[in-house]
């Protein structure tokens, strides 16, 4: 039973009203993520002071320079929609943070179980901005901004492979050595 539109009906059917709507909600997750990664790259240092390995302190101090470069690309997009950049609170990452935060508090500083904790904390943060700018990206797409969609998936791209790379440090030794602490 199919019941999806072709792209060409969906958008024809798309109001000028509606495409306002859309906007409103795109530049409000604009505006979301800003505010996730200018609050991340805080993050990012502080989980990497309190990282064990080397191998994690780098990955942590890579995505902080990425994280940086994500919200200056995020500026960039705000321009080229003709919108101020502006943040707002992004409860979901502020939560993530305070997770991460806990992480540290409640393992032992120069195990390899913080790690394998930090590394989860990490993860999860990825994965929640992998998610939004995936959705981000099609909207803009939708709207019409392929301009800024390619942006997007710049950054997307980004994401997903500093997800790899945690993966990779705690299948090849991290997650290992935390079991025999």
């Amino acid at each position: 039973m199919k019941t999806t539109k072709s792209k060409t009906t969906a958008k024809k059917q798309i109001t000028e009203q509606d495409g306002e709507k859309l906007k409103e909600l795109f530049v409000d997750g604009l505006k979301d993520i800003y505010w996730a990664e200018k609050n991340l790259a805080k993050a990012l240092s502080k989980m990497s002071k309190n990282a064990t390995s080397e191998e994690l302190k780098s990955a942590f101090d890579l995505h902080k320079t990425q994280t940086e470069e994500h919200a200056a690309t995020l500026e960039q997009v705000f321009e080229i929609i003709g919108e101020k950049a502006q943040a707002k609170k992004c409860a979901a990452m502020e939560g993530l943070i305070e997770e991460a935060n806990e992480i540290i508090e409640s393992t032992e500083k120069g195990t390899l179980v913080r790690d394998c904790g930090l590394i989860m904390a990490a993860q999860k943060v990825e994965h929640y901005e992998i998610a939004s700018y995936g959705t981000l990206r099609n909207i803009a797409r939708t709207l019409g901004h392929e301009d800024v969609a390619s942006l997007l998936q710049q950054t997307l791209d980004q994401e997903g492979e500093t997800d790899h790379l945690l993966t990779e440090l705690a299948e090849s030794y991290v997650n290992e050595q935390a079991s025999v602490e």
